[in-house]
């Protein structure tokens, strides 16, 4: 298959190695001193003590790279106007889009089942509507990630997550299709596990649960995932924000598993933090933003997470990170 990533940073260029050492043509959407690394030396995925290497062809310009079979999205939902502007070049007649991006997508209402709530409005996370104009909803399949991974130097990505590594996919309505099983087996064949997903939605809000919690107290807080969890002034915090996420994604999705403080909680940084250490834009609109305005529609009240967004934009804003 012809398979580019598009925006290939850490987890991208993970993707990108692996697919491309199980033989698919792959290619990158990136830049910066990644990009002339990947030019001059390949790129090379480190896990463990191992590394291996793997040529793709990349360029900070999607027309350099051609159409393509399926376009896999590892942006942050930040970055979508890069998206919506690059997007055509790559893509002929049966061109699948990807979508992998933490929280609530922006195609979230589209391909809905009849029984499905009613969702708010959710404009703000596609502002001005370009990428409902660039992209039909034929093209659209759902994706979330679970893998940790880090770029260590240019060109040379870390895989922090060996046992857990996974990308889900799903059309947008859940219907099977035949794109949907031949992707899950080119992901399968390279090492990247995607097991059968009958409600794409429920995986969202699945990984929402976390994010839209945990992660955010990461953010304010400045600890890790563990450090938030241990942290005795925390321990009647978590699990009234854990609440109230639960309330809002059960109301939509009911086979959504709960999630509860008793969980896992790794000793790292969380990608929004990371992302406000390192002066990026945050995406507050797809983790808190969107999930308050779902719990509005539904009549949830939900005031540890309102405080939550307002503490975490002010935040952002202060450093210039964030403007909605």
């Amino acid at each position: 298959m012809r398979i580019c990533i598009f925006g290939a940073g850490a987890v991208g260029s993970h993707f990108a190695v692996r697919l491309a050492r199980a033989g698919h043509e792959v290619s990158c959407v990136m830049r910066g001193a990644h990009l002339d690394a990947v030019k001059a030396d390949g790129l090379t995925l480190k896990v463990g003590d191992t590394a291996v290497t793997a040529r793709v062809k990349a360029s900070a310009d999607p027309a350099d790279l051609g159409p393509q079979d399926v376009v896999i999205s590892t942006l942050k939902a930040t970055g979508i106007d890069a998206l919506a502007a690059g997007l055509a070049p790559l893509l002929h007649g049966e061109t699948a889009i990807v979508f992998a991006q933490n929280g609530i997508p922006w195609w979230y209402d589209l391909g809905l089942p009849q029984q499905h709530p009613a969702v708010p409005d959710l404009g703000f996370l596609d502002p001005g509507g370009r990428l409902r104009s660039a992209v039909p909803k034929e093209r659209i399949i759902g994706g979330v990630i679970f893998s940790s991974n880090e770029v260590i130097a240019p060109g040379v990505v870390a895989n922090l997550s060996p046992d857990r590594n996974r990308l889900l996919i799903g059309e947008c309505d859940d219907r099977p299709s035949g794109r949907i099983a031949q992707l899950r087996a080119a992901l399968n064949d390279a090492a990247i596990e995607s097991p059968e997903v009958k409600e794409i939605r429920e995986t969202i809000w699945s990984k929402l649960l976390t994010n839209m919690s945990m992660s955010v107290l990461c953010l304010l807080t400045g600890l890790t995932a563990r450090g938030v969890r241990d942290d005795p002034a925390m321990q009647e915090v978590i699990p009234r924000l854990l609440d109230e996420a639960n309330a809002i994604a059960t109301r939509y999705i009911p086979a959504v598993k709960r999630v509860t403080r008793s969980g896992p909680a790794p000793d790292h940084k969380p990608s929004i933090l990371q992302d406000f250490e390192l002066g990026r834009a945050l995406e507050i609109d797809v983790l808190v933003r969107a999930p308050a305005a779902f719990a509005r529609t539904a009549g949830l009240a939900t005031p540890m997470l309102d405080l939550m967004a307002a503490l975490a934009i002010q935040k952002a804003r202060d450093k210039e990170l964030y403007s909605g």
